[in-house]
Formats: C-alpha cells, structure tokens, sequence
C-alpha cells in the first residue's frame, strides 16, 4: 500500500494550516495537495488520472522563520534539517521529516518559491485559505522546465474545475499572471511553453472526457491571449530577442539529496 493509500495529505495539510493560524503562524499549502484540496469536484478525477500525493509543501514568510521551526518541531515533533549539510538547498526553505517514518516529509518556502522561475508570495498569502490563491497554484505548476505528468495533470484538473478571471476568489487570476510574465521573458517563455504541453497532453488521458478537454483547451487558448496581450516592459522585449539560445532559467537542487544527507537538530 503506497503512502498515498494510507496518510490523509489533504487532512494533515488543512490541520497543520488550522493550527498554524491559531499559534500565530501563517502558513498556506502548494503543490498537488493543495490542488486536490482547492478543487473538491474533481478528487475523482485527479485519482483517475493516477496522480497520488506524496508530500506536503507550505508557504510562509521569512520573518516568521523561527516561529514556523518552532510549530513544527514542538507542535507537531518534525525533524528540522541541518543548512550546513546543503547550503544552497535551504535558502527562503525549511524541511522537515517526521521522526516515526510514518508522515512525508514537509517544504515549507519562505516569501518565494525559487525553483526554475520565483514566484514572490509577498503580499499574496491572505488572498485564500488554506491554500495559496489560484493564479500562484497555476504558475508553480507552469514554471517548471522539465515539465513532468504529474504537474499536468495537476494543471487540467485546476482548469476543470476553476474559471479564469480578474481576481482571486474562486477564479484563476489572469490579469495578476500576465503582468507577472510580461516583465520576465524567461518565465513567459516557460509558462507558455508548458501550457502548450498541456493542451498536446490532452487526448493521451482516456479518462478525460471531450467536454473536459474542451474546456481545459479553450482556457488555454483564453490564458495565452491574455498573456500576449499584456504590455511588455523594456527588459521583456530586450531579453526576448536572445531568445531560448541563451538559458533562460535557474537550476534547481532536489530535495532529495537533503534527505539523503540529513542530520535532524534536536
């Protein structure tokens, strides 16, 4: 029986946010957990895609970093990480393993989410609970370069359930993601990239159905118009004439390799 099977994501995930906001500590929840809980449904759906979660990751700020070490390790009796082992690894970044090996291990960002583009979180926590807002769910899933299936299937359930917009309750926030790329090319180039992967995924999936695909398609098309459309800055239009010749993105260290390495603080 995979951990998927077996530990409730969803549930934790909701508890550990819930708590956190009662010790004074603001955290919000990303990646696929945060998915299944933001599109309620559609759980059958992202199940039938095959996509099962396997960790818990968390955003919060950096001015509350210790507070957040201490919740975690008091509260709820993680393991923290060393920084000395992986350095580069733990910068705007807490991990955390359960002592029991019964729990996944737990991300928590801070301010940023800094992988292969940032996404600033600054400012945007208190848009939603008890997840990050829409447009951000959308964009960490986007932002990847070496885009696997997993986070597509993440994105076609996000735009099966959730209707594109101007604002963030409920709504994917358009006019927030295309201001967003229209001063970055690289992250443009990504973002666009990747939702055309989407839409060429979309006959692969037999669980799918055709109104489904439709839909995901056609708000597709409706995003990447809003994004061409949006006024690019100076720096956008200066960057694009180089073009992909050039790296257009940062690298990124696993997780796993801290895991491998890691030495808890007691």
């Amino acid at each position: 029986m995979s951990l998927s099977e077996k530990f409730d994501f969803a549930a934790e995930a909701i508890k550990i946010v819930e708590e956190a906001n009662k010790a004074g500590v603001l955290l919000r929840i990303m990646g696929a957990t945060a998915i299944r809980i933001h599109c309620p449904n559609s759980v059958s759906l992202h199940k039938a895609l095959g996509r099962e979660l396997t960790d818990m990751d968390f955003i919060g700020y950096s001015k509350q970093r210790e507070k957040i070490e201490k919740f975690f390790t008091q509260e709820f009796k993680y393991e923290i990480v060393k920084a000395a082992l992986t350095p580069g690894l733990f910068v705007n970044r807490c991990i955390f393993f359960d002592k029991t090996g019964k729990k996944p291990h737990i991300d928590v960002f801070l301010d940023k989410l800094e992988m292969n583009h940032i996404i600033d979180f600054r400012d945007r926590l208190d848009k939603d609970f008890p997840t990050i807002p829409l447009a951000e769910l959308l964009l960490e899933k986007m932002q990847i370069v070496k885009i696997n299936e997993k986070d597509i299937k993440d994105t076609i359930v996000l735009l099966v359930e959730h209707n594109l917009g101007d604002s963030d309750k409920e709504i994917i926030n358009t006019e927030y993601i295309a201001k967003i790329l229209s001063k970055d090319w690289g992250f443009y180039y990504t973002v666009t990239t990747n939702l055309n992967k989407v839409k060429a995924f979309l006959e692969r999936y037999e669980v799918l159905t055709n109104e489904q695909r439709k839909i995901v398609s056609d708000k597709i098309d409706k995003l990447l118009e809003r994004i061409e459309t949006e006024p690019k800055t100076l720096s956008w239009k200066i960057r694009a004439r180089i073009g992909p010749a050039k790296k257009w993105y940062n690298e990124v260290e696993e997780v796993e390799r801290a895991e491998h390495l890691r030495e808890p603080i007691r």
